[in-house]
């Protein structure tokens, strides 16, 4: 399968850009390695969604897309592929690294149905598989992975978006008729863009505080059947559509407002708290907080979804722009007849080339981010006890890659869509789609600024118990200073030796080029941030500052915390996979493309270097010369780079690229 696979989607393209060279990598080899742990289950997915019927739908009404994609739901659900995640005991597969795989694979195919499926799988039988026990999972699960029931993850409300600990939709014990009432007090409760809700949805995890006996427990999850058998609003549930929106059109979103709705007692998605018969309240955690995220810990896979799928699609816009580049001609050279391809000007590489090398990093830190989560959570599943620092330090990681890894996939495909010009902006070349379609990926699943502060947190947390309590203030900025001065050690023994270098511009130039000098310029930006951050909120503790106003006076050094570490473990992990690679022929091509992404960051972030001491003029002019010349040496490569994404040629529709 896989010969027949990649044969229809790589074969020619590369052959007919580059200079044969016995010594290239064969695009199947890198296609595989990119692949991963679910390689196999990721072509033989793409088989099956191929088989797909995939109307165009640019010119269809909202309505029309809505249902051609309700349609390729129910076709996906006859494959079976949805089942992988979900639990052996109620016929799922039990492995949670491929649910996340084929989510990837249907976002190369098209992103309404990719999302559409991950309210139904993802979300909706995610929650239920999560937060609920067997009377749940029994009655539910099946159904629901062959889409006979479709669903809505009811979390969002107008007033507290990414706020979830602060919702104000109420799911009330009702002893007298052992019932919970679910309530919307006000328009602020309102459950705002709910995927599946407008059209096709019958029942919804809804999130509310839990009121029994007059207190409130914290957000719970309750299941709320919104339409009856005839599709009709079911009693005391109104709903609304959102109507067109800028992309994702085949996604029915809409809104929920509850007015005293009744479901039984045992409607409570009751894993992490339960309410007995005789109307007691309990719950295996005591702490209210403790429990909001535990429970919202389990469902870490929606994020490192919305993660790995964005890069997904990313992907198919670099191909598209690549190959535009690779045949579209545009002025002569002096003393020529024939125009220059595109991709042969340095500015159009300077566009691509950088965003490609880092759509490459971005993914084998998912991968590994995917392979993590799979164990952690299949651990879970049989019973083991749950690492709370793996646990803390995944969830950390999740949030910090799907902001970083959809900022990168927005600003990634706006420059694809400007450096194909004209011909970008028309629908039928598909950039413009899959620019809109992926803008609102930087808000699912928690807006990304949210996320930043809370992978930062999450640092915050581990340090401290790394050191031990910040109190007092000198002890923290004497082991801050301690770890800095260690850090600075390591960094300024490789950046002595690249010194010496200075004012030999080749030397230069493949001094930057070492693997270990850009590790430890990422490690120390990343670490001095963190020890600066905690240092400096202890100071203001000790001002007397309250929490609140600690908080906004070092919010932006929190975030810039956060992506500094998030940039490490990118760089650390290609490296890392870099080092695994036997085939030499890849490894060396992947070793350039390492270096342009590396370089490329720091060259983003000179400023910083160059302001704390790490890096001297020169090398920040070397550095920029680098990437230049980076540029130029993968420019031939760069058709075998895009080709290796595999992306089957009936996904790549675009004239642009069309194959003769």
């Amino acid at each position: 399968m896989q010969e027949k696979l990649l044969g229809s989607n790589l074969g020619g393209m590369t052959e007919n850009r580059t200079t044969p060279d016995a010594q290239l990598p064969d695009a199947r080899s890198i296609h595989r390695l990119l692949g991963g742990r679910w390689a196999d289950l990721r072509e033989e997915f793409t088989e099956q969604v191929r088989r797909l019927d995939f109307p165009a739908t640019e010119d269809l009404s909202t309505a029309q897309q809505r249902a051609v994609t309700l349609g390729l739901l129910e076709q996906v659900a006859a494959t079976g592929a949805p089942r992988v995640g979900f639990d052996p005991a109620y016929g799922g597969g039990g492995d949670h690294g491929a649910s996340v795989a084929i989510m990837e694979v249907l976002a190369q195919a098209d992103l309404s149905l990719m999302v559409k499926s991950g309210v139904q799988w993802g979300l909706f039988g995610g929650a239920i598989a999560a937060l609920g026990t067997d009377r749940h999972l029994g009655r539910y699960l099946d159904p629901m992975m062959k889409a006979e029931l479709l669903g809505c993850f009811a979390m969002t409300e107008t007033g507290h978006g990414s706020d979830v600990q602060r919702i104000r939709t109420t799911a009330t014990f009702d002893p007298a008729t052992d019932e919970l009432v679910v309530h919307s007090p006000d328009p602020s409760a309102r459950k705002d863009y709910i995927g599946n809700a407008a059209e096709h949805g019958r029942m919804a995890v809804v999130f509310a505080q839990l009121v029994v006996d007059g207190r409130s427990h914290g957000p719970h999850a309750v299941l709320v059947p919104i339409r009856d058998e005839n599709g009709e609003a079911a009693a005391g549930v109104t709903i609304s559509d959102c109507g067109r929106k800028a992309g994702l059109n085949g996604v029915d979103n809409g809104r929920l407002m509850f007015d005293q709705v009744r479901v039984p007692r045992v409607a409570l998605l009751n894993r992490y708290g339960d309410i007995d018969q005789s109307g007691a309240y309990s719950s295996p955690i005591a702490s209210s907080s403790r429990r909001f995220f535990t429970m919202l810990g389990t469902l870490v896979k929606g994020r490192v979804s919305v993660a790995g799928c964005a890069a997904a699609a990313t992907r198919k816009a670099l191909t598209i722009a690549v190959r535009y580049g690779d045949t579209r001609r545009q002025f002569a050279s002096a003393g020529t007849a024939e125009e220059s391809l595109l991709l042969d000007y340095p500015a159009y590489q300077r566009t691509l080339l950088p965003a490609l090398a880092r759509s490459y990093a971005l993914h084998f830190a998912q991968e590994q981010l995917l392979v993590d989560m799979d164990r952690i959570l299949h651990a879970g599943d049989i019973g083991e006890a749950v690492d709370e620092v793996a646990q803390r330090e995944l969830e950390t990681r999740a949030a910090g890659l799907k902001a970083v890894g959809t900022w990168h996939a927005s600003a990634t495909v706006a420059a694809c869509r400007e450096a194909c010009g004209g011909a970008g902006y028309l629908a039928a070349n598909q950039i413009s789609q899959l620019k809109s379609d992926l803008d609102v990926f930087t808000t699912f699943e928690g807006a990304n600024t949210v996320l930043l502060q809370q992978a930062g947190k999450g640092l915050l947390t581990h340090y401290r118990q790394q050191i031990g309590d910040l109190d007092p203030i000198g002890m923290v900025s004497a082991v801050a200073e301690q770890i800095l001065s260690q850090v600075w050690e390591r960094t300024a023994g490789v950046l002595i030796q690249r010194t010496r270098t200075l004012g030999n511009r080749e030397s230069e130039l493949a001094a930057t080029r070492d693997h270990r000098w850009q590790v430890a310029l990422f490690a120390d930006r990343a670490d001095r941030l963190l020890h600066t951050l905690a240092a400096r909120i202890q100071a203001a503790s000790k001002e007397g500052v309250s929490p609140g106003e600690i908080a906004d006076r070092t919010q932006n050094h929190l975030l810039r915390a956060a992506r500094a570490h998030v940039e490490r473990v990118v760089l650390e992990t290609f490296v890392a996979t870099i080092n695994g690679v036997t085939d030499p022929a890849v490894k060396s091509l992947l070793v350039q493309v390492c270096d342009l992404h590396a370089l490329s960051e720091i060259e983003r972030d000179a400023s910083w270097f160059l302001e704390n001491g790490r890096m001297s003029g020169a090398q920040s002019k070397a550095v920029r010369d680098s990437v230049d010349q980076l540029c130029a040496e993968l420019r031939p490569h760069a058709g075998l780079l895009v080709d290796a994404f595999g992306i089957p040629q009936e996904w790549i529709t675009a004239p642009i690229v069309a194959v003769g």
